[in-house]
């Protein structure tokens, strides 16, 4: 196993790739051992949980592993589509969080005194927030609800829709400065604070 490893260290990541959709366990941790800890970087700084991170970069292997076949060299960098689909599987398990907590929120016994009044009144200001996120314009939309409903920071925004920085921090700032007119200061601060 060793001398094989050796072997695979002086391999390109794109030859590893090709090793891996033929069923090459080895070629598979070896790209593992190149990517792992830049991968679990990545995915900590979307999920911000140790835990989660792991199990994001996990999925994104087995992803690898499966789909290594349909990898195309000419269309990319190997170490570009192994961290594009370690950054996507931690978007998804921020999401599934966020269903989760949803989930075990609805399904959680309503506090006594008042806990239906705060409850109704939290699910208007949702919907106060979301009818005036329907008045601004697309693109300003797009980037609120990536950055805030999506956990994306306002680089991996840039990244995501092929915009630079600026462009996206403007979006945001004229979006949320509409926002603010549309509903209020206080309703606003209310109604659209992330969940941590």
């Amino acid at each position: 196993m060793s001398s094989v490893s050796r072997e695979l260290a002086h391999l390109s990541d794109e030859a590893l790739v090709a090793l891996a959709a033929r069923s090459e366990h080895s070629a598979l941790a070896e790209l593992y051992d190149r990517y792992g800890r830049p991968a679990y970087g990545l995915a900590l700084r979307v999920v911000r949980d140790e835990s989660l991170a792991e199990d994001a970069v996990q999925e994104a292997f087995l992803t690898v592993w499966r789909t290594a076949a349909r990898f195309v060299p000419e269309k990319g960098k190997a170490s570009t589509w192994i961290l594009t689909l370690v950054h996507r599987r931690a978007v998804d398990v921020v999401r599934r969080e966020q269903r989760r907590r949803a989930d075990s929120l609805e399904q959680a016994p309503e506090p006594g005194g008042g806990g239906a009044d705060e409850e109704a009144w939290l699910r208007l200001q949702r919907e106060r927030v979301q009818a005036a996120l329907k008045q601004l314009p697309d693109q300003q939309r797009e980037a609120l609800e990536l950055a805030y409903y999506g956990g994306f920071t306002q680089s991996e925004l840039a990244e995501r829709l092929g915009q630079p920085i600026g462009t996206i921090k403007s979006r945001m700032f004229t979006g949320l400065t509409r926002l603010r007119e549309l509903l209020g200061d206080a309703a606003l601060e209310t109604a659209w604070t992330p969940t941590t």
